[in-house]
């Protein structure tokens, strides 16, 4: 049977959790640098599905970057 118009997108490559493979206990909310890396310039915190993360990591990410925020480490937004 044939797919009538709709296009094929492959699954591709499945990526994996950059801290999973590092073994990182625990995400310092102060390492900016490393923070940065999960937000757009936007300032938006990028989701699971582009980073790669696991859950359990991606949760804990998500939290640093709001402790940095609170704090002001990390803006909330950029315009």
């Amino acid at each position: 049977m044939r797919d009538r118009g709709r296009p094929r997108f492959g699954r591709g490559r499945r990526k994996h959790c950059r801290l999973c493979a590092d073994k990182v206990q625990y995400v310092d909310y102060k390492d900016v640098a490393f923070l940065r890396s999960f937000t757009t310039e936007r300032g938006k915190i990028i989701p699971r599905r582009v980073t790669g993360n696991c859950a359990t990591h991606q949760r804990v990410v998500t939290a640093a970057i709001k402790r940095a925020r609170n704090i002001a480490l990390l803006p909330f937004t950029q315009t």
